[in-house]
This record gives C-alpha cells, structure tokens and sequence, in this order.
C-alpha cells in the first residue's frame, strides 16, 4: 500500500525507487526478500483446483527463465515476443526478458500468423514464449518469413509432442538450462537485476490499430509504465490481501500498469481462471476486491443481467421492476453528492439483501471495492446500471503512447466525465478540441518510426486525436475521436462512440456503428443482434428462424430494434436523430479486418467494405442483397446471399 500522505508523483516515485527498486525485477526481488514462500503472488485454476504461486515460486521462475534465456543466446536490448492467455508464464517470460536488461514485446493470442510477423518483423525479435499448440502453430506458419526468429518456447505442452520442428523448445526444458547456467556463471542473474535502471527501455506495446493503419509500437521504460501504476496506488490504495483477476490481454498498456505494476508495488494477489471460457465463473469463486476490465465488458455483463432479468419467472420479474428503481434513485443522490434519506436507506439496504447482493455474487463483483472501466467510452446507462446495484465503477482515460491520465476519488464520480487529470499531469485543449498532455508516463516514441512518433510527440506534449473539453470542476469529458465525430451540412455534430455504447447497453444489441455518408443530411445505424438474447425472445414469441441472418431480418426483430433506436432518438436534438438502420445478417469479425483485437470499429474498412449497404440506405431503398461466407464443419466455406432490410426509424 502506498502511504496515504503521500500525493506528488515525483516524491513517491522516489521514495519507491529508494525503498523497493527502480525496475519490475528489482520489485520482485524485493518481494521475494520480504514475503518469500510464506504470502501469495498468484493462484491458477487447474483441473478446478485453485494452485498457489508464492513470491518465491514467482521469483525463482523468473530467475531460471531468464537464466535459460542467456544459455540460449538471449542478449541485453532483445526483444522477446510473449503470445497467450492470461497466465503465470506470460509474467515469469516478461520480467526474465527485462531481468537480461531485454524487452519483452506482447501479443494478443488470437493474432493471425500475418499480424504475428509485422509485429515480430517491426520489434526485431529473436526470441518468442508461446501459450501452446494454437500459438506455436501460428509461429511455425509465419516461419519462413521470420529469419531473425531463433527460437520459439511454450509453456502448454497438450498436442505438441510430436512436433518436431528445431525452432521449439519446452519451457521445462528452458528451465532446466537456467538452473545449469547458474551453476556454471554464478551470481550472473543477480547482478543482472541490480543494474537494470529505471530509464531502460523494458516494453514496446502495440495499439490496436484502431484508424485502419498498422499497429504501432509504443517504447516505455521502466519509469514510464511505474508511473501509470503508481497513479493508480495513488488515485485507490491496493493492499496485500486485496485479490485481483486480469480480465485484460497483458499486452495491453492497462495489464502492464495493473496486473504487474500495481501487482508488484501492492504484493496483492493475482488470480488466473482456468481458461477464457471459463474466466466469469472462476471468477465468482475468487470474489475479487478488484476488478479491471474493458467498457465493451462491462456492457456485455450488464445487458446479460437484462437479459436474463427478461427472460426470468414472473416472480424475479417483478422484483426486478420494483428495486432497480430505489438502487437507481441512491445512485442518482450519489452522483450530486447527495445523501439518501433514512427511508431511502432503509429501502436500499432491503433492494440489496433481495436483489443487489445475488446479482453482484453472479457477476463475480461482491466483494468489489474497485472496479475500472478502460478502453472505449462506456455509456451513462451502463455506469448507472452498476452504481445502482452497488458495484463502485469508475471511468477512466488512458493512451498507450501517453499513460494515465485520469481517475476521479469514490466520492468524486460522475456519469458523463472520466474524472481529473492525476497530479503532475498537465493538460490542453487545442482549438480543434484535441485533448494534449504532458506527464512522467508518456512514452518514448514508436518503434523505428521517428516520422510518426514526430506527428504526435512535441516538445513532451502527446497529441491523442481524441476530442474534449474541461469542465468547471476540473473533470475531463471525452467526446469521440476527432476523426470519426460526423459534422452534418447543417453544422450538427455527432460523436458515434457515445451513442454505440448506448445502443450496446441493450440487451438485444451486441454491437452497433454509427455512420453518415460524405455531404448526407442524416446518420445511420448499423446494428449487429445480441443472437443469445434474441433467439431466446424470439423462441418465447414462437418465431421460426433458421439462423443468425434469418432471425436477423424477422420482422419482429427488426421492430425490436426499433425500439431501442427510438430510446437513443428521444434523448437526441432533432438535427442528428438516426433516419434510418439495418439489421446486419452476421457479427463483426476482427479476423475480417472490421474490429480490432481490442473490439473497436474499423470504421474506414467497414466504410469500405459495406459500401453497397451504405449506398442503398442513402438511396431509398427498401431492401440490399448481401452475400456472406459460411464456414462448414470440415473448413470448407459456403457462399450464401441474404436480403438485409433497409428500414425507417
């Protein structure tokens, strides 16, 4: 925990640095000194067995890896890619890269063998640690076109036995070297770990690719990344017996900061669900105290909630109905600094012994006392939503190139601003509305790209492309991307990521784009069914359907849609109504090219790519054919054409 007292960054980092070390390595050693085999770093679910990590598990894992790196050739300043789910491995395979003073470079699993070589080719790496199977698969495809590549190391063996390939090598085995190595150049991890400095280059982590370029890889060392964890300690103390579940890819700047930075510097603990598809159900058994997740996350988990309250007896239906309000009322009281009355309170605490209380336990959030929402804007609705039931979710604002920059206190929150900037940040708006700032975190430039690390670094100052503005009480307010906000000829202006995530806030809607075409008088929507959600509506209505596309295009369900655009038109000024939308036949796919890895729009490719659609709702049409690809059970693909409808909202 950090000391209360303490509020400048620069006396804290400083104080750290003194106390535990200046790098994730040292950190670790640290803890290891201090709790040893006696205190938990981490727990892994396996075969549902909850198994401990200790500090000294950790550290020495750590130690021998990084030790059978060096056998292997690993030299200081290499880059190690680290591809897979979360998991204790991908942990030990960063701090072993940075404890050799290299760089560890990470991957989302579900990277396509063409994505895996950019990012390899970009980073120059020579080593890669690989989850199993599916990700040394991807390697061995991509192969031919990575000759820097030495060798490739996994840590789940399933399938892999028979897999000759001289490229791999069983992180065991990795292990094994380590232990050897030391035997032969004592004393050599240890020394490695104390010279390391706050200011070496320890991570490049890649954005999303959100504007349809290439990712781009973001240079941070040491100081920069512990400064988006500390902001954090600062902005909501962590402690050692807090419990902590990464939703989040480790790739991500948030994972860095959370899952390691904050991790380290707390000595709480890590919790691993046994896989991702079993991630909300392992994590209902941890209670964890602090949940971090992404907006698109958070909207997915409440309009689950709805849905499920939809479809429920007649009996938790009306429950449902009656104490949602009170919550509603309490939250509303909360966000004007207001406190409830004593009938309220009384009402309140009853709305959570029936209601509040059941569904925090089912959605993993009892024993939440922090709870972050990153990425994308999350909707007012959806925030509202968790106020309600009791669940303390905070919006924040962060960049991978430019760090933290905003968190606002528990009593401090409110619905449509992502809080203050942390102290030792300093922020601009320019006249176009771009938000700028300038803080210890900001990154060091892209990786072999002075030309665009030019375009948005000046003189300190990170230029984001978001727009916003401050408010009177020093609050930052998002607005959108300063590209994708539509300026209509009339001058109305529509920030699309605003009202996407309140359409994403209904239970029927997995996904919607806003668009407007060059010089069109008015927006349209494309909106992607929530397919569990409506079939199950659709079942209890008696509508036959044979699949995603045709239920899609039923028109119960595109009246059911209609419903949710008119929720959104009534709260929006006449000038910027949505005119028309269609329900699209399939998903949005980031293995297309139309979502990122993170799950946000590509919003030039789809311009591109659904031309003709677009094209249509603009010229009155009634109805477009489309085709779509179908993937067969033996990986064969199938042409087939659906007829989407065009309607009025």
């Amino acid at each position: 925990m950090l000391d209360k007292r303490r509020g400048d960054m620069a006396s804290t980092q400083k104080e750290l640095y003194k106390e535990k070390g200046d790098t994730w390595p040292k950190i670790l050693k640290y803890n290891y000194e201090k709790y040893g085999a006696s205190r938990k770093a981490m727990r892994q679910k396996h075969y549902g067995v909850w198994e401990p990590v200790t500090w000294a598990d950790y550290y020495l894992s750590v130690k021998y890896l990084a030790l059978g790196l060096q056998s292997l050739g690993f030299e200081p300043e290499d880059r190690l890619l680290i591809m897979g789910d979360n998991a204790p491995e991908w942990y030990y395979s960063e701090l072993a890269a940075q404890s050799n003073h290299g760089i560890s470079v990470g991957l989302c699993p579900e990277l396509a063998p063409s994505e895996i070589k950019y990012i390899a080719e970009n980073s120059d790496a020579r080593f890669a640690i690989a989850q199993g199977q599916e990700q040394v698969d991807k390697f061995l495809e991509a192969k031919q076109e990575l000759p820097r590549l030495e060798r490739v190391i996994y840590w789940n063996y399933k399938g892999l036995a028979h897999y000759g390939d001289s490229l791999l090598m069983g992180i065991r085995q990795v292990l094994e070297l380590g232990r050897e190595h030391e035997e032969k150049h004592p004393g050599v991890f240890e020394r490695g770990v104390e010279t390391g400095s706050a200011d070496n280059v320890c991570a490049i982590v890649y954005t999303s690719g959100t504007t349809g370029d290439s990712p781009k890889g973001c240079l941070h060392t040491f100081r920069t990344l512990m400064t988006g964890a500390i902001y954090h300690l600062l902005l909501d103390p962590w402690y050692e017996d807090d419990n902590l579940v990464p939703y989040l890819p480790p790739a991500w700047i948030t994972e860095q900061w959370w899952s390691i930075g904050c991790h380290l510097l707390s000595g709480c603990t890590l919790n691993f669900a046994e896989a991702p598809e079993t991630q909300y159900r392992d994590v209902s058994e941890t209670g964890p105290s602090i949940v971090v997740s992404g907006a698109r996350i958070w909207e997915s988990q409440a309009a689950t909630v709805q849905a499920r309250m939809l479809a429920a007896d007649v009996i938790k239906k009306f429950a449902f109905r009656l104490l949602m309000p009170i919550g509603y009322k309490a939250a509303e009281l909360k966000f004007q600094k207001k406190k409830p009355g004593l009938f309220l309170k009384a009402l309140r605490a009853l709305a959570d012994a029936l209601l509040f209380r059941p569904l925090k336990r089912s959605l993993g959030l009892l024993n939440a006392r922090i709870c972050y929402t990153t990425g994308a804007i999350l909707s007012p609705e959806a925030l509202r939503f968790y106020h309600a039931i009791g669940v303390p979710l905070k919006s924040l604002y962060s960049t991978t190139e430019g760090g933290a920059l905003t968190g606002a206190k528990n009593n401090d929150v409110t619905l449509d601003t992502v809080g203050p900037a942390h102290k030792g940040s300093e922020v601009k708006i320019a006249d176009d509305g771009e938000i700028i700032y300038r803080q210890p975190g900001v990154f060091l430039g892209y990786c072999k790209d002075p030309e665009r690390t030019a375009q948005v670094l000046e003189e300190g100052w990170f230029h984001t492309g978001d727009g916003g503005f401050i408010n009177k009480n020093g609050h930052i307010v998002i607005i959108d991307r300063l590209e994708d906000i539509i300026e209509l000829p009339g001058g109305e202006k529509i920030a699309p990521q605003l009202i996407e995530s309140r359409l994403r806030f209904s239970p029927y809607i997995k996904d919607a784009w806003i668009l407007a075409g060059q010089g069109k008088e008015y927006a349209l929507a494309i909106v992607v069914i929530n397919y569990d959600a409506v079939s199950r509506w659709a079942g209890k209505r008696k509508v036959a359907y044979t699949g995603f596309a045709d239920l899609s295009q039923k028109p119960e369900v595109i009246s059911l849609v209609k419903r949710e655009i008119d929720r959104i038109n009534q709260s929006l000024p006449p000038g910027v109504m949505l005119k028309k939308y269609v329900n699209l036949h399939r998903e949005f796919s980031p293995d297309e090219g139309e979502l990122t890895r993170t799950r946000k729009l590509r919003r030039r490719f789809l311009q591109n790519r659904l031309s003709e659609l677009i094209n249509a709702m603009y010229n009155e049409k009634t109805e477009v054919p489309l085709e779509t690809l179908i993937k067969q059970r033996d990986g064969s693909t199938e042409k087939r054409r659906t007829i989407i409808k065009i309607n009025s909202a």
